[in-house]
């Protein structure tokens, strides 16, 4: 994360600088891991593509946790049809592998980062929704909401004021486990070609671009690889660890 924010302001080479008398040079001391078929520093690249993609992930993230706040608290305040309706759209889509569902949207949509965000987005939104319901539900009965609605205050104030501070935290834990498997996502659209588009730096971009040297130049497709690889595996264990303190904490509900 602190890479992602600081990265322009260390990076050794510019990352889209093409030198075609240095290309598929081995690492040394100018280039720490090498350069790529255009010349391009990998290390530079490497380090741009973090901000990219954990740029696209936040925003994935943010989008999925508006839908699933906005979507799961109306079905458990207002309960009814629109419960009922809210949940089987809900059912529907948890039905299908995530993956598929992005690659339908992105199908629907088109290509670019853009729609690849709004695509994994649209196919993660039900989990978190489903979960804001849940916890509406088991929360729209206590003391203090009732006492809110006394008061004269509607679904939306009552669900701002008394029941969002409670919802939250358990949706930023199911968003940090789900950063890593998002990553997955944005890295493998772009080395399709339908997320991040060359010659901008990025994971799933440097693998696809190295495909064609893996025999000559192994590392090229190493590096970018293992940097997905660390990435994921940290969050995930950052996911679980923060799962594991949401479990054994008190219930703060009230």
């Amino acid at each position: 994360m602190l890479i992602a924010l600081t990265v322009q302001w260390w990076l050794p080479y510019d990352p889209q600088a093409v030198d075609l008398p240095s290309r598929l040079l081995s690492p040394d001391a100018r280039h720490w891991l090498g350069t790529d078929h255009l010349g391009r520093d990998i290390f530079s690249r490497l380090l741009a593509a973090t901000r990219v993609s954990l740029g696209a992930v936040l925003a994935c993230l943010l989008l999925v946790l508006a839908l699933g706040l906005v979507i799961g608290g109306c079905a458990g305040l207002m309960g009814g049809r629109v419960d009922q309706l809210t949940m089987r759209v809900a059912d529907m889509f948890m039905t299908f592998p995530t993956s598929i569902l992005s690659f339908f949207m992105v199908g629907v949509l088109g290509t670019g980062l853009t729609n690849v965000i709004i695509a994994i987005a649209l196919s993660h939104w039900a989990w978190y929704a489903r979960m804001v319901r849940s916890l509406t539900i088991s929360l729209r009965q206590r003391e203090f909401v009732l006492a809110s609605r006394l008061c004269g205050a509607g679904h939306v104030r009552v669900f701002v004021d008394h029941l969002a501070g409670a919802v939250v935290p358990s949706l930023l834990v199911l968003a940090t486990l789900d950063i890593g498997h998002m990553m997955l996502h944005v890295a493998g659209m772009s080395f399709l070609g339908l997320g991040v588009s060359a010659p901008t730096a990025e994971w799933g971009v440097m693998i696809n671009d190295a495909r064609q040297y893996i025999w000559t130049q192994p590392l090229q497709m190493l590096w970018p690889g293992l940097a997905l690889f660390i990435s994921v595996m940290a969050f995930n264990l950052v996911g679980r660890r923060a799962a594991r303190s949401s479990r054994s904490s008190p219930d703060r509900g009230a």
